[in-house]
């Protein structure tokens, strides 16, 4: 079966923007190749044949974008996070009647149902509204149903548990044939929708933007674009969390921002 090459890729590229709209060119490429190759493989197609469907076929276009994005996620990912913002971010927000979260590059909604689940202890969910957005469409529908496999819940309590919660994960889930079913009062406070941080702009003003691992899959030009658009989203003296790989080194933007951590990548809009 014929393979893909860097030439094809560009190739793959160029036809999924000039076809469906959704424009790849600012992701790296490492990344893009193992998940193009991996899409090949899975529908045993070749590429030039691929190229020939997403021409002509729109769901065989979307399905392409929904194999080339980033899905993977877990609640309370690196707990020492959300124990910081518990202990030094959220007591900003008490005396706000109200205030927005956007999580942007959401995957399967895991950082959103951390972040209410942390509201929730904190005494600050009914003034907040969580804003959850991804480009991949399949795996929002899945978020929205707030369901996963009581395995994955069960390796979750250790994360909630190093983060610092009060209780146990399992007082916010009901169990169901097998699955871990967040509580509805989670879910009524996120908003899931779709937003492409490369080709959408700014749909709202936020107190607080988490977007975590999702940057290490671009480009350094496309980061720098990206980060301007949280900018832009942020509301002043809003707080902007990156992931430990990630910063804004680079950006044109570090004097706009105040320093909260180094290691964990939390900032404070000043400028």
């Amino acid at each position: 079966m014929e393979t893909i090459d860097y030439r094809g890729l560009e190739s793959l590229i160029f036809r999924l923007r000039e076809t469906s709209g959704f424009d790849f060119s600012g992701y790296t490429r490492p990344s893009l190749m193992r998940r193009a190759r991996l899409h090949l493989v899975k529908r045993a197609v070749s590429l030039s044949e691929l190229m020939t469907d997403i021409h002509r076929n729109e769901v065989a276009a979307y399905d392409l974008v929904q194999d080339l994005t980033v899905n993977y996620s877990e609640m309370f990912r690196d707990p020492d996070f959300f124990a910081l913002l518990k202990s030094e971010v959220l007591s900003y927000f008490e005396s706000c009647a109200t205030f927005r979260i956007w999580v942007a590059g959401c995957a399967s909604g895991e950082e959103a149902f951390s972040l209410s689940i942390l509201l929730r202890e904190s005494g600050l969910i009914d003034k907040s509204i969580i804003y959850a957005t991804d480009l991949n469409k399949k795996i929002l529908a899945s978020a929205r149903e707030g369901v996963f496999s009581l395995a994955r819940a069960r390796n979750f309590s250790e994360n909630y548990l190093k983060a610092g919660g009060n209780y146990s994960l399992s007082d916010y889930y009901q169990v169901s044939y097998g699955k871990a079913i967040m509580h509805h009062e989670l879910r009524k406070k996120i908003i899931f929708s779709h937003h492409d941080l490369v080709g959408d702009g700014v749909f709202n003003e936020f107190q607080l933007i988490c977007c975590r691992n999702v940057m290490i899959y671009f480009t350094l030009e496309q980061r720098k674009k990206v980060l301007e658009l949280l900018y832009e989203s942020l509301s002043m003296y809003g707080y902007l969390c990156l992931g430990k790989r990630e910063s804004l080194s680079y950006s044109g933007l570090e004097e706009k921002f105040r320093i909260i951590s180094i290691p964990l990548n939390i900032y404070q809009k000043i400028l």
